[in-house]
């Protein structure tokens, strides 16, 4: 496919700057790609939209998820956990303000890390970066990694626990750009930014789609016999990068490091094997899985990187329904939904979604897809 299909107007007022109060009250779509139909609305016993005080008929919200799942089905959730990489220091004599983005730490007893800086033009090996006014967190530059990407050496004598408490300390929740653009980062995101099941730290952003999950929620699944596999995808920036080329086969993606243990395929697989509904929560699962399915189509046991990149056609053999975010234009991660609900049902989707006032973005409001 090209580039060119996955362009749309995205009005600037349905970009989410915030999270919904409840992170499980945001708005929920359901796209059925059998019967080629779409859902927006809450309906009676006899299947007709209910309706508000006014008449207007009343939007799904997150938590009618649970409507389409029973007991024995699987949601797959990736627990990454997102540290506070975005940083904002001073160059030594001129004291002009560099953001430091963290990437992944290269090496413990020497305090490298992998970081993107901006402005990158007055970033050069050898110059010296200061983050607190005390004056004790210091880094030098010792690498030129790509046009905006340094290596760092911190200057922080101290036991590795205490220093990786400090240096986060100074940073923010990493928030995309689309919003940090538009208003600063709070305290509030390093928590809303964060899904409640997170536990393996190595994300530099969220897994969006899992976002939505509240601790109630998960307790009505648990109840309700829904089984929980997690799988780990230390989510990374390539999702962000723009796409330099028309055609798609040409675009090449950021490696990611992912996980997937003996026994999140012992409970994927066995759902499968049971005839029960698999649900992939968020791209990055389904980018896990699909790396890791065998040929069988059962899931297997990985511990690695991938650099998958999956966009229409694309034959899927993990999960059969899929929750994601509303995405923006041209991005990879709206390729791969289109793959996984169909192009033209997914773009027809995404048109209502604009009409209706659906918010798009990591805080955004949410998609099902049903193999139905």
């Amino acid at each position: 496919m090209k580039l060119s299909q996955f362009k749309f107007k995205l009005p600037e007022e349905l970009i989410a700057l915030n999270p919904p109060y409840h992170r499980d009250e945001c708005r929920l779509m359901v796209l059925h790609r059998k019967s080629q139909t779409i859902d927006m609305y809450r309906k009676d016993e006899n299947g007709d939209p209910l309706k508000d005080e006014e008449g207007n008929p009343v939007f799904m919200d997150f938590r009618n998820v649970l409507d389409y799942f029973d007991e024995g089905d699987t949601f797959v959730f990736n627990d990454t956990k997102v540290f506070p990489a975005r940083l904002y220091g001073t160059k030594e004599k001129t004291d002009a303000k560099i953001e430091v983005f963290l990437l992944r730490e290269l090496n413990e007893d020497m305090r490298l890390w992998d970081v993107l800086v901006e402005p990158a033009r007055k970033i050069r090996i050898g110059n010296k970066l200061f983050f607190d006014d005390s004056g004790t967190m210091v880094a030098e530059v010792i690498d030129n990694t790509t046009s905006r990407g340094r290596t760092l050496r911190f200057l922080y004598d101290c036991p590795h626990d205490e220093f990786k408490r400090e240096l986060y300390a100074l940073g923010e929740a990493p928030l995309p750009h689309y919003i940090v653009d538009r208003r600063a980062a709070t305290e509030e995101d390093l928590t809303d930014f964060q899904c409640i099941f997170a536990k393996n730290e190595g994300a530099v952003t969220a897994p969006a789609s899992g976002l939505h999950f509240s601790r109630e929620m998960l307790k009505r699944m648990e109840i309700k016999g829904i089984d929980f596999a997690y799988i780990t995808l230390h989510c990374a920036l390539g999702n962000f990068h723009d796409i330099e080329v028309e055609d798609l086969t040409k675009h090449k993606m950021d490696s990611e490091q992912m996980f997937v243990s003996k026994e999140a395929c012992e409970i994927v697989n066995s759902a499968k094997r049971n005839g029960r509904h698999v649900c992939a929560v968020g791209t990055s699962v389904v980018k896990a899985t699909e790396t890791a399915v065998g040929t069988d189509k059962l899931l297997k046991e990985y511990e690695g990187w991938t650099n998958k990149f999956i966009f229409p056609p694309y034959e899927f053999g993990v999960a059969d329904s899929m929750i994601a975010n509303f995405y923006h234009p041209l991005s990879t991660l709206l390729m791969e939904t289109a793959a996984f609900g169909g192009y033209d049902l997914v773009m027809d989707a995404y048109a209502k979604a604009v009409k209706h006032g659906y918010h798009f973005g990591c805080y955004g409001d949410a998609m099902l897809i049903l193999d139905d």
